[in-house]
Formats: structure tokens, sequence, C-alpha cells
């Protein structure tokens, strides 16, 4: 027996860039399972697969631009073009991902008595500030983030019900897991058929690596250190892309050279598992920007230990001995201490496989599913 159908949805999002392209894949994913869903967004890349398989309607295909003006004028824009979307749209229930400071559409929406939720991925308000302070005078960048800090908690206000990664994360935006509005176990799924252990966790060699953008605010500089002064018989491997690249290589590259440290680049995402297996240590000393780094949730499934940051929604899921290892300290002494302090213990093992069973039992496919049945069962 089936229950009562559930409510068409509407996902809009800002521009997209590779990782946010991908999590929105899984959201769709998981709601088209579920129930009908088109997307409304920006800048989708050409060879994206929601092309093919979701409604799509895009508004722009430019890019908000280094300008922190012309950035502004193409978010009021893209506002403004997404409530003419909105209002021609049949979906009873409207789902902003990631757009959790796009005000107008968010009262548009519910002006147009359609329901409204809204789905941070990570702390943008932070993240934005971080690049800004790069470009612009400190206090400029930390006013702008306010401001954009200021449009989310209205949008907050104002939808029918906040949606989460976790607990945890729900706590770090000030939002409260137990209130009826806030649903705080929204959290996405992994592919158990590819994200698997390929690679038993005793047979891995003493390879400690990073996976993900090589950017400033994941620790990249840090980690740098660590890897010139991890013992010899440590490889330190770096997975992945970004502004940081070539700092990396010009200040590891003695190190590059010995063996002690890999440079592979990016990886395509089919690649990613059999990097994955190839680790002892998955390590993450990252700011508190992002919701629940896909990575992390990928990283367990393949049996791969995870040394993070408690940020967010991470506690959630790396659970400090069970699962993984919390930072306490990002600074790079306290950073090899510990790993080095992780890779001689003697329950390794027994850690890979609580990760694994972890990601079998919450982060399933069909538990992703059985959670957002709930929420839209739960506002409809």
């Amino acid at each position: 027996m089936t229950g009562p159908a559930l409510p068409d949805v509407c996902v809009v999002t800002h521009p997209l860039a590779p990782a946010g392209e991908n999590a929105t894949r899984s959201l769709l994913d998981i709601l088209s399972a579920i129930t009908a869903v088109s997307l409304v967004t920006a800048d989708l890349p050409a060879d994206s697969e929601i092309r093919e398989r979701h409604e799509l309607i895009e508004l722009t295909q430019k890019g908000a631009g280094e300008s922190v003006v012309v950035a502004a004028v193409r978010f009021l824009l893209n506002q403004l073009r997404m409530c003419r979307v909105i209002a021609e749209r049949d979906e009873e229930v409207v789902l902003f991902y990631g757009a959790t400071s796009y005000v107008l559409p968010i009262l548009a929406a519910r002006l147009l008595g359609k329901t409204v939720l809204v789905e941070p991925r990570g702390d943008v308000p932070l993240t934005l500030q971080l690049n800004w302070e790069q470009r612009l005078p400190i206090p400029v960048a930390r006013g702008l983030a306010g401001l954009v800090r200021a449009l989310e908690r209205v949008g907050f206000a104002a939808a029918d019900g906040v949606v989460t990664y976790t607990p945890a994360m729900a706590r770090q935006l000030d939002l409260q897991p137990e209130a009826p509005d806030v649903y705080p176990q929204g959290a996405r799924y992994v592919r158990t058929d590819e994200f698997d252990v390929h690679t038993p966790y005793d047979e891995r060699g003493r390879v400690v690596g990073f996976l993900g953008r090589l950017d400033e605010e994941k620790g990249i500089r840090e980690l740098a250190e660590v890897a010139r002064t991890l013992p010899d018989d440590v490889t330190f491997r770096f997975i992945g892309d970004g502004d940081l690249r070539g700092w990396l290589e010009s200040e590891l590259a003695a190190e590059i050279e010995s063996g002690t440290v890999e440079m592979a680049g990016w990886v395509h995402h089919d690649e990613v598992p059999a990097e994955l297996n190839r680790l002892a240590l998955l390590v993450l000393p990252s700011q508190p920007t992002e919701g629940l780094p896909t990575t992390i949730l990928e990283a367990l499934a393949c049996g791969t230990p995870v040394y993070a940051s408690p940020v967010s929604g991470v506690p959630d899921v790396v659970r400090d001995e069970e699962t993984g290892f919390l930072i306490d300290r990002r600074d790079p002494a306290a950073l090899r201490v510990g790993i080095e302090g992780i890779l001689a213990r003697d329950d390794l093992s027994e850690l890979s496989a609580n990760g694994r069973e972890l990601i079998e039992t919450e982060y399933s496919f069909e538990a992703a599913c059985d959670r957002y049945r709930e929420i839209l069962a739960a506002v409809s």
C-alpha cells in the first residue's frame, strides 16, 4: 500500500560551480525518485548530466564576473528572473537549494501560495567573505558578507521550512534542530555500489591524502608544511586542483622529487573511488564553509577513516574514534602529531569497517529517499 501522493518540487539554485553541480545532481536524483522535479539555475556546465536527466530552466549563460558591483547587479537580475519563472511553474513546493539569500523569489513564491523550503549547502556568507578578503579591504569584505548573512536570515524566516544536512549543521547556522520548521536530516547520499571498499584496509600503504579544491579555505598551506615534516615512510597525496596548485608544486618541489609528496591533480569523479581506496587516512582541515563535504561521505563508503575539522555537519558523520577523528587545532605542528598518532593506532581496520557500515545504514540512496519523502509529506 502506497502513501499519499507527494507534491511536485521546483528546485532553485544559484549559478553552479562543479561542486555545487554534483550536490544538486544528488538532490535531484533523490527527489525524482519520489516525485516530479524541475530545476531553475544558471551557468550549468554544458556537459552536465542534469541536462539529460531532469527538466531544466536556465536563466543566463553569464557568470558573476570579478567585479563585486557586476556580481551584485546580476544577483538582483537573477532574482527577478526567478520570480517570473516561479510564477509560471505549477509545482506546489519550491526548494531553494544553496540560494538561501535569494529573498525576492522566496517572498514571491510565498505570495503565490507555494510551499517554500530553503536548504543551505554550507556557510555561504563565510565563503564569500574569504573570497572577497583576497580582493577587497577586510572591513568591506566583512560588511558585504554580513549583508548576505542578513539576507539569508530573512530567507530562513520567510520560508515554510529549513532543511539542513545534519543537526550539527543546523546548530552552526543558529537554527534549532528540534524546531517544527527545521528538518535537520537532509543529508545527501553516496553511490554505495561505486564507492566501496575495493582495497581492504590492511592492504593499503601509509598514504595520507587530501581530496578537494586546493584553495585557502581548505587549509592547503598548513597541509603543505605537514607534508614536508611527516616521516619518510609516509606519503602525502594531494588530489585536486585550484588556485594554490602552482604554489604547492613550487613549495614542495623537493618532496615531490623524492616521492614523499604526490600531486594527482584534478581527477574525474569516476576515478575518485580508486583514489580514496589508496589512502590510509583522508585529512580535511577546512574552515566552516561547507555543510557536509561529499568527500567525507565518499571516503567513509570506501572504508577510509577521515581526520577533519569539526565544522557544520561533520561531527555527525566523522564520529571521533569511531569512524574517524576530529581536528582540535589546524596549525601544522598539531596536524602532524595528530596524523602520526592516528597512523600508529592498531584499530584502524575497525574504524574502516565502521565508516562503511554508517554509510550503508544512513546515507544510501534508499535512506535519502525516505528522509525527503518524510520532509515533503510533512509540508504538504
